[in-house]
């Protein structure tokens, strides 16, 4: 450099200042060209600053250097991610006054030697690009490429980080049981890729993707890069970056497991809004793959109930977004029998609201539940627990019930359940009344019906008691209670249209026996054979 006259300084970043020939720098660098142009005619020393340098003043050193070696430079894995950002910030693409084109370089040695680089080479390379980005994009994509079909075609071999070369197939598809044994060793590059900043591997998953690599890898790789990373600084960046990154793949693919670990992390985090809506949609929208304790996730700090009720709320409204009728009847019922489970557990927090609990109960539509025995064993229990609740309120909580679905053992225990408010009861009763008038209907019909069992007018007539005796039961309750006597005057008028429903039974039932019998007489009758005499 001192057989050159030194008559531009470069200040690079505000870290250093360089003393350089303007003619030597400016014959290679267009952007230095450009800049030397216009202060033709000015006298004295020049001077450039750049505040946005890529790699910093070593990185113009190198460049120094190349100019100075008209043009020539040894690029190798631990130099070509710095030489190619500074060549293209400076705009070595086309020299002005000598051969050396600084870009091109780069790229031919990427695009002939990157093959032979052993694996270590290619993650220095690329831990090189995360400080240079945005400038190392192009350089970064032709590193990921060649890290991707590595890890691709460890599938089909086993891998080898120092000597295995890249591979055109991207797919990672075992159909054979030796690729299904190195499947499960195929975790092999998460330590290694996990050291990457969250730009960097927000770059690796698009790519890889893209390449249609088997997106239950790619889970697998951001649930461990997640925890990872869960001591660093930036912590709550990456949680928020793995989810926008897990939500970008096939949801049947990442493991429901893990989605509630992340969850749980997120939700002692100030996570993002739109993150956060994400995330429990993924789970939502999935919620008949969820089990008991999934759900159980602990309130918020500072709240007093027990469980995070509005949690698993906004995950019934994410399973039904799309509708009732687009959710197939067989997940509809498999949530009904989750959330039947969800209520007993949380029905004796006394913490929880009556509008709460309620809310739990009617979020599902009514063909969720093929019964309501265990809706009416959350309800009271939830009624046992809250005893301090208004009849008002009492009510609210049992419309959630549908009467219709509650079995014979939930009506007779419900008849003797002074905890249940006397209206429900009616409600129940009445609702069991039209089921007596519908069998009795069938047995109607069915006394025309040959094929009728005998059976069946005894099973109706047991039913028919059943409902007498529950009546009977709210009756004597209603008096102790000294309820009004409407409702009084009420159960005794319903009490005799089932007597007379009993009577109407048993008539029907002897005149079955008769015919019943007549058939088989004749039948018999029919049977005998003649003889000659």
């Amino acid at each position: 450099m001192a057989d050159y006259a030194l008559d531009l300084e470069v200040d690079v970043n505000g870290e250093e200042v360089f003393a350089v020939n303007k003619h030597v720098i400016s014959s290679y660098s267009g952007r230095i060209n450009r800049l030397v142009a216009k202060s033709k005619g000015s006298t004295g020393r020049l001077k450039v600053i750049f505040n946005d340098f890529p790699g910093g003043p070593s990185n113009f050193e190198l460049i120094t250097r190349f100019c100075y070696n008209n043009g020539k430079v040894n690029i190798n894995p631990l130099n070509v991610s710095n030489l190619a950002c500074a060549a293209y910030y400076m705009e070595m693409n086309n020299s002005v006054s000598k051969p050396g084109n600084l870009c091109e370089q780069t790229e031919k040695s990427l695009e002939k030697d990157i093959r032979y680089w052993t694996w270590s080479e290619l993650l220095t390379a690329l831990k090189q690009c995360q400080s240079l980005l945005p400038g190392a994009i192009s350089i970064v994509d032709s590193l990921l490429d060649s890290v991707i079909g590595r890890i691709a075609s460890s599938c089909q071999t086993s891998p080898c980080p120092s000597t295995i070369s890249s591979s055109d197939s991207y797919r990672l598809s075992c159909d054979t049981r030796s690729c299904t044994e190195s499947f499960k060793n195929s975790t092999w590059w998460f330590e290694d890729l996990a050291t990457f900043n969250v730009v960097l591997i927000q770059m690796l998953v698009k790519s890889m993707a893209s390449k249609n690599l088997e997106n239950g890898i790619i889970s697998r790789f951001l649930f461990y890069y997640q925890k990872s990373r869960f001591g660093s600084v930036d912590k709550i960046r990456t949680v928020e970056s793995v989810i926008e990154m897990l939500d970008s793949l096939d949801i049947q693919s990442v493991s429901y497991k893990s989605l509630f670990g992340i969850l749980r992390v997120g939700l002692n985090m100030n996570v993002s809004k739109s993150p956060r809506d994400k995330l429990e949609n993924m789970i939502g929208s999935q919620l008949d793959r969820a089990t008991l304790d999934n759900l159980l996730v602990p309130s918020p700090v500072g709240k007093s109930y027990l469980y995070d009720v509005n949690l698993v709320l906004r995950f019934l409204k994410w399973f039904l977004s799309r509708g009732v009728c687009c959710v197939p009847l067989s997940r509809l019922k498999k949530v009904g029998i989750l959330m039947d489970l969800y209520l007993n557990e949380v029905a004796p927090d006394p913490h929880l609201k009556p509008l709460k609990f309620l809310a739990l109960i009617r979020a599902l539509p009514d063909s969720a539940r093929e019964t309501c025995d265990d809706l009416y064993n959350a309800v009271n229990l939830y009624l046992e627990v809250h005893t301090g609740l208004s009849e008002e309120q009492k009510l609210k909580v049992c419309f959630g019930l549908n009467y219709e679905k509650l079995s014979s053992e939930a009506l007779n225990h419900l008849a003797s359940n002074s905890i249940i408010p006397s209206k429900s009861a009616v409600q129940a009763l009445v609702s069991q009344q039209c089921k007596l008038k519908g069998l009795l209907q069938n047995t109607k019909r069915a006394s025309f019906d040959d094929s009728t069992p005998f059976s069946c007018e005894t099973t109706i007539t047991e039913k028919e008691e059943q409902g007498s005796k529950q009546i009977v039961l709210y009756a004597k309750r209603l008096d102790l209670c000294d309820e009004n006597e409407k409702l009084k005057v009420h159960l005794q008028g319903m009490q005799c249209r089932v007597v007379e429903l009993e009577n109407l039974c048993r008539k029907m039932q002897i005149n079955m026996t008769k015919m019943m019998r007549s058939r088989l007489s004749s039948k018999s009758a029919k049977s005998v054979p003649k003889f000659c005499s």
